[in-house]
């Protein structure tokens, strides 16, 4: 079995794979200072909930844009899986060119995402990960990275607007019934929310323009769901983008 770990500036997944489907998967706060021992003890509980232990692992692949805590990652599966995990950035096939002036600054995530786009949909994508950052990485229709344009994510703007102005509350993102609030809470929602729905349409539209020729957009991340049906331009919601890419990295590096 595989086990996929993929970590990004707030959340942490760990999806179980056992050759044909994905059997389990669970969610953690990032935190850089996690030790092995402490993922071990809180993911041996959740394998066990599932019917499975670390023993069954014979494979295991970390994506993570934080260095800080690859050591402990790989830590977790030397120690408790005798594995030696594939680390994406590591000497790790990826089967795409990247075509970016500094490859080596290419985030794991902005390449796994890439490849999970490529193999389901065809021709030139668009695609947009909403999670701390909103990145928006351009795939060539034979799969090449060819660029990106990077934004503060709608959670991280929310916080920023709450601590720089002494008045404004803390609020959870939802989509505002009107743009037009009547009271703080529902003028704050709507200037996020919208003022993101803009943003998204905004920078599709250019770099729509700049590409010359037809392109697909596909939505994923922590908070892409939020904006289902709010924007034309959006033509995926795919949730599973990131580990269908690790699982894919996997397979082509399984034989060495």
């Amino acid at each position: 079995m595989l086990l996929a770990i993929e970590q990004g500036n707030t959340n942490t997944l760990f999806a179980v794979h056992d050759g044909e489907t994905w059997i389990a998967q669970w969610r953690a706060a990032t935190e850089s200072t996690r030790t092995a021992d402490e993922y071990a003890v809180w993911l041996s509980q959740l394998l066990a909930m599932a019917g499975l232990q670390f023993s069954a692992m014979d494979a295991c692949i970390i994506s993570s844009v934080v260095p800080q805590s690859i050591f402990n990652l790989r830590n977790l599966s030397r120690r408790y899986m005798s594995v030696e995990p594939l680390v994406i950035g590591e000497n790790v096939e990826l089967g795409i060119p990247i075509r970016i002036e500094k490859p080596s600054e290419a985030g794991a995530d902005r390449l796994v995402n890439a490849i999970g786009a490529h193999m389901v949909y065809p021709g030139d994508l668009i695609v947009i990960d909403s999670g701390t950052a909103t990145t928006f990485d351009v795939v060539a229709a034979d799969g090449g990275l060819e660029g990106c344009a990077i934004a503060p994510g709608i959670n991280l703007s929310m916080e920023a607007l709450h601590n720089a102005a002494a008045k404004l509350p803390r609020v959870a993102i939802q989509r505002p019934q009107a743009a037009i609030g009547r009271d703080t809470v529902a003028a704050m929602q709507s200037g996020v929310f919208w003022g993101y729905v803009a943003l998204i349409e905004g920078l599709v539209t250019r770099i729509k323009a700049e590409w010359e020729k037809p392109m697909t957009v596909i939505a994923t991340g922590g908070v892409a769901s939020l904006f289902h049906g709010a924007s034309i331009l959006i033509d995926h919601f795919d949730q599973d983008l990131t580990i269908r890419g690790l699982l894919e990295i996997y397979r082509r590096n399984k034989a060495t």
